[in-house]
């Protein structure tokens, strides 16, 4: 199997969707928007770009299994498995912050072997493959090397249900606000990982997640060098609703994590 063949055909799938979901902002009311929690968004077109994202995407592989944010094909594991958000960041996108992306992760036997990430309003897309490097609009791309807090931009993501756990999440913030250059909530876990791939953040963390918020992001960071687990450090991050992605300062992250969780 050609994997590197298999992302640039994807990443080509994720940027013609991402050219629809571009138009479509331009005429996009309100009104269009539909609940399914109460700060859980969704539209037409979310579900849209989803069916157009399957219907390439069983050109490149028949037969694969399909984990998808919209639901609208059968859902389901197979030794192939495409994990897809067509819309990633879709509150941004109803309120016109231009923070949202095309995610699409290729898993294999539990492993992602490929992922695409394109930012569409910054018309950047990120892409790798297992042993071929990660990449963006064709340059390869590395995780920042700093080890220290002090030299680092950090990213997270805010919970908006299940807030049992919000005290421990706020000390972790807390300590993160002191020790480094900044913190950042952009809205979508797929650029989060994206920006963490290509160095623009040196970690990013967090919970509540969905296996399609970070399996288009996961294989970017780790083959541009980063490291991804979960809060304690394991491997249950596809699945387990926890997230913790970086470079030089994924280790000390992962400390101040367990400090408080």
């Amino acid at each position: 199997m050609n994997l590197e063949d298999i992302t640039r055909k994807v990443s080509a799938i994720a940027i013609e969707t991402g050219a629809f979901i571009r138009a479509e902002r331009k005429k996009f009311t309100y009104d269009a928007v539909e609940f399914k929690g109460d700060s859980d968004l969704v539209s037409y077109v979310d579900k849209e770009s989803e069916k157009r994202i399957i219907d390439g995407l069983e050109k490149i592989l028949p037969g694969a299994g399909f984990i998808t944010e919209e639901e609208t094909t059968e859902q389901g594991q197979k030794e192939f498995t495409w994990i897809i958000d067509p819309l990633d960041g879709t509150t941004n996108f109803v309120h016109g912050i231009p923070n949202y992306c095309v995610s699409i992760g290729l898993m294999h036997e539990g492993n992602i072997v490929a992922g695409v990430v394109y930012e569409v309003a910054n018309d950047e897309c990120f892409y790798a493959w297992k042993e071929g490097g990660a990449y963006l609009n064709n340059e390869r791309i590395h995780i920042s090397q700093a080890k220290k807090f002090s030299d680092t931009v950090m990213a997270t993501g805010f919970p908006y249900y299940e807030f049992e756990r919000l005290d421990e999440y706020l000390k972790i913030l807390h300590q993160l606000m002191e020790s480094t250059q900044g913190l950042r909530r952009m809205g979508s876990a797929a650029a989060d990982m994206a920006y963490v791939a290509c160095g623009r953040y040196g970690g990013y963390f967090e919970y509540n997640l969905n296996s399609y918020d970070i399996a288009g992001g996961v294989i970017l960071v780790q083959e541009a060098g980063g490291t991804v687990t979960d809060f304690r450090g394991g491997n249950d991050f596809i699945f387990g609703r926890e997230i913790v992605a970086g470079g030089g300062v994924h280790a000390p992250l992962l400390d101040v994590i367990r400090k408080y969780w």
